[in-house]
């Protein structure tokens, strides 16, 4: 939508400028309004795409610019995203984004108006490309010996990470990823995973239904068009946790599912 606007508009000051018109006191000219876009170094270009990554032409634009075929997240620093934000080319020495006053108040953050290239003292952003992000991702409590991030596979396909389905705690051999907060980053060199569905059941619960720890069952849900029977369902015996059954999101909405249900666990 973007690369079409600049090109109506390289059309219109063309035809302009042909024209020479005079209107009253002044001239007349088009008036161009700009779509949130990007400036990137070469070295910023790599950190995001790959080392030796060249951006690649979708649209010529005016004044040797060109729209790329790549786009990037914009990130502020209250963890307000906006996505698919175009990159232009060539590649500058200084990287530079370029938004509305609308697009900072969405992304939280205090921007000054300047003309492009004087960034000195601007408002920091976060960048992510090229698979994307996820923003205000819960927190649960206590902390643990390891830190653990929990995806869907939806989720997973959106940020571009390959994920493991795995019970909690089982972290060797997962994918990393980075997490942003406000006050800093941490870089986690593993931690990804799809969590494994799994019933949490009390031991006098267990006792009474015949269920051992790590057992494998079935879980029955809905009562809707769309009711369906998960298995390899993962049995908890424990007494810190009380009786419930977790999926995921993907799985929910597969069968239909929203707000408080419940299940029949069948063996």
């Amino acid at each position: 939508m973007e690369t079409n606007n600049i090109e109506l508009i390289t059309r219109m000051v063309l035809q302009a400028i042909d024209k020479n018109e005079k209107k009253g006191d002044g001239f007349v000219v088009p008036i161009g309004v700009s779509a949130r876009h990007i400036h990137l170094t070469q070295e910023h270009v790599e950190a995001l795409f790959g080392p030796g990554y060249q951006l690649t032409k979708k649209k010529d634009l005016m004044g040797g610019q060109f729209a790329s075929n790549e786009t990037v997240t914009i990130v502020g620093l209250k963890l307000r995203a906006i996505e698919n934000v175009r990159i232009l080319g060539p590649v500058r020495k200084a990287s530079q984004v370029e938004v509305s006053a609308t697009d900072a108040i969405k992304l939280g953050m205090n921007v000054p108006v300047r003309e492009s290239g004087d960034v000195a003292g601007s408002a920091p952003i976060a960048i992510v490309g090229p698979k994307g992000e996820m923003a205000n991702v819960s927190i649960l409590g206590p902390t643990r010996p390891e830190t653990q991030v929990e995806l869907s596979r939806t989720d997973t396909r959106k940020v571009g990470i390959d994920a493991p389905i795995r019970e909690s705690g089982q972290l060797e051999g997962t994918p990393g990823c980075k997490l942003i907060g406000p006050k800093g980053e941490v870089e986690l060199t593993k931690g990804v995973i799809v969590a494994k569905r799994h019933a949490h059941i009390p031991p006098d619960v267990a006792e009474q239904w015949g269920i051992k720890d790590q057992q494998i069952v079935s879980l029955k849900v809905g009562d809707n068009e769309r009711s369906l029977i998960f298995g390899d369902v993962v049995a908890r015996v424990s007494a810190s946790a009380g009786l419930a059954v977790h999926i995921d999101t993907d799985e929910a909405n597969a069968a239909g599912l929203n707000g408080a249900v419940e299940g029949e666990i069948i063996l």
